[in-house]
């Protein structure tokens, strides 16, 4: 869909092209809306403040996933098995290393990128469902290995599970929940602009051929393998970022906290809600179906104080009900996503007193 622009708005210059915020009012709405995110901390209860660290790291793994997904159309089911990687080498990264958090997030993000990369050679020779059975297998062998008692010492080995210490930076203790959930939204903040801008790169214009059309694109002279695996790389190296948020806010890591193939399905469900290959997409997935979860979760509790002869049931059950509901009726009503409605919103004020 063409953006719409007022009349007389032009680019006078390449640099008035390539700019993200275009006028001066909307300087001022990302202003407020920054001060306002970041006072969220200070201002709300416990529940705000964990819903905003989930939030955070989650788009954080969905910005990666819909490189891989949403700009080059390779199917993935194993990102939460390299937020796995991700956080047990932050943790080791931090322990055993001795590395500062600044260094234990992008040494995370790397040790997950090198691992995405071995499960995303097969996607030269096979796609769609193929792949994500061949991207399956890391959502079972990774956690597989964190469990074996060879590694018990640097993994856990039966139990899964070690803790991450605590960060600490110019002084000051990150020991609570309201005090490195700022740490989570500026690592969001820098992987948002690192993503708009990949997507503006040679190498987004290169995902987006393949995934429209891989043979037409390896006509033309780009290399299929190349930038399949810098898609593989790039969704699995944001993916080990997410991974090391979460395990220093939740101050361990191991496979009791998640990250099975439930989570993974549960991304791919966020970005086809929030919209796939847009990059306001990973946003809106993730607050929405956390959101929703929530709200099952509310109701489930709710249910559960008013007939506690089936609360084990009431508990549980609301989640994947609620979740499975919107992805249906998205996938019927709004299979373009969230993103889209809001650009025909934005088409619909600016084409006003004509909107329809």
């Amino acid at each position: 869909m063409a953006v719409l622009r007022p009349a007389g708005d032009f680019d006078r210059s390449y640099e008035q092209d390539m700019s993200l915020v275009r006028q001066k009012w909307q300087w001022g709405v990302l202003i407020a809306g920054l001060i306002v995110l970041f006072a969220l901390p200070r201002l709300g209860n416990t529940y705000i403040v964990t819903t905003l660290n989930q939030i955070a790291y989650t788009v954080v793994a969905l910005q990666g996933l819909n490189l891989l997904t949403g700009y080059t159309g390779q199917i993935s089911l194993g990102q939460a098995a390299f937020m796995l990687v991700g956080g047990y080498a932050a943790g080791l990264g931090a322990k055993e290393l001795g590395l500062p958090f600044y260094l234990s997030i992008p040494f995370a993000g790397l040790m997950a990128g090198l691992v995405g990369l071995i499960f995303g050679l097969p996607a030269l020779r096979v796609k769609g469902f193929y792949l994500a059975m061949a991207t399956l297998a890391a959502q079972f062998i990774i956690p597989w290995l964190t469990r074996q008692p060879k590694f018990e010492r640097y993994m856990g080995g039966t139990n899964g599970f070690i803790e991450v210490p605590v960060i600490t930076f110019l002084g000051h203790r990150f020991g609570e929940l309201s005090d490195f959930v700022y740490i989570s939204l500026v690592v969001m903040l820098i992987t948002t602009v690192l993503t708009i801008n990949v997507t503006r790169t040679r190498i987004g214009r290169a995902f987006v051929s393949v995934r429209d059309n891989d043979l037409a694109a390896e006509l033309l002279g780009v290399n299929l393998f190349h930038y399949k695996l810098r898609a593989f790389f790039l969704a699995a190296f944001f993916a080990g970022i997410a991974g090391s948020l979460r395990a220093f806010s939740q101050r361990g890591v191991g496979t009791q906290f998640g990250y099975g193939l439930e989570e993974s399905v549960l991304f791919l469900g966020m970005l086809v809600i929030g919209g796939l290959g847009t990059n306001l997409g990973p946003f809106l997935g993730a607050i929405f179906i956390i959101l929703v979860e929530d709200l099952a979760l509310w109701m489930g509790a709710t249910l559960a104080e008013t007939f506690p002869a089936q609360a084990a049931q009431l508990l549980t059950s609301f989640r994947p009900l609620f979740f499975g509901l919107a992805l249906v009726l998205f996938l019927i009503f709004e299979p373009r996503g969230l993103t889209h409605r809001w650009r025909l919103l934005k088409a619909s004020w600016r084409l006003r007193p004509f909107a329809r």
